[in-house]
């Protein structure tokens, strides 16, 4: 299992590090344990939101949550945040994009959103092999992107292969506030990926925005994005890589070991400016 865990946080590289060496499968290394896990209470996000952790779990602050990311073979990272259950069967990281308050009016077109994606995985995979990271290609959607208005959480799955022919899935929740959008990735052994989504699901349960942060909370006056819910599911923060400079965001995406949707730059680059507006539902 851990095996298969460390494999998704790589997006899918066969540089272990750490856990090809581990004697004892089964057992969470030392390392890890003497992480400064939290297990009650609130675990604080970003200064913007909190997750309930439920008997059972452990949080980690931004600190930790590197240590643990640079423990299965990534570059450091900041500003993510981690609940995992203490079997550590699957785990969730927590970042924060302050992209302003996206509104929540566009039609999905999950057809085009995989097209610009697989168009996109030559770009991404020339920046992967210079981090040393494996070449991954987009299959298409274990789960289709949807929108619940009464969550304000935009979820899609997607299916990876790499280069060896094996295959993973990401599933990823993006929550909308009123300044930004909280991302929740998930990594998880493919076979279990139904189960843990479940329970993944309902740990989202136990998320709030502090009060304030709230997508309901919204005042005229306050920062709107320039982007909808297509260009979150294609990688927002490229969207609005003008603020950070545009590699340097896609580095951090890398940096952290998870598939990045290239096809967002792309557009910036090809003139497929139109995925980043908002298309009006019918």
């Amino acid at each position: 299992m851990f095996k298969s865990i460390a494999t998704a946080v790589l997006g899918l590289s066969l540089s272990l590090g750490l856990w090809a060496k581990t004697e004892e499968p089964g057992r969470v290394p030392e390392q890890i344990k003497q992480l400064a896990w939290v297990s009650s209470g609130q675990g604080e996000i970003a200064g913007k939101a909190s997750i309930k952790i439920p008997e059972g779990y452990g949080f980690l602050g931004q600190q930790d949550t590197s240590k643990l990311l640079q423990i299965f073979g990534n570059p450091p990272s900041s500003e993510h945040f981690l609940i995992a259950p203490q079997s550590l069967d699957w785990f969730a990281v927590f970042s924060f994009d302050d992209t302003g308050y996206v509104k929540d009016d566009e039609k999905i077109d999950a057809a085009e959103l995989l097209k610009s994606m697989q168009s996109g995985d030559e770009a991404g995979n020339k920046e992967r092999k210079k981090l040393g990271l494996e070449a991954l290609y987009t299959e298409g959607w274990q789960v289709a992107p949807h929108y619940d208005t009464g969550t304000r959480r935009l979820e899609w799955g997607l299916r990876l292969r790499d280069e060896s022919g094996q295959r993973n899935v990401n599933y990823t929740a993006r929550i909308l506030g009123r300044s930004g959008v909280m991302s929740a990735i998930l990594v998880s052994d493919t076979e279990a990926l139904a189960s843990n989504t479940e329970e993944f699901k309902k740990l989202l349960t136990g998320f709030n925005y502090h009060s304030g942060q709230n997508y309901s909370e919204f005042k005229n006056g306050d920062k709107v994005a320039a982007i909808g819910l297509g260009a979150l599911v294609l990688g927002g923060a490229a969207a609005v890589a003008t603020k950070k400079g545009l590699w340097g965001v896609i580095g951090g995406f890398l940096a952290a070991g998870w598939k990045f949707i290239a096809a967002a730059a792309v557009a910036l680059f090809a003139g497929l400016g139109k995925l980043f507006g908002r298309k009006k539902a019918s």
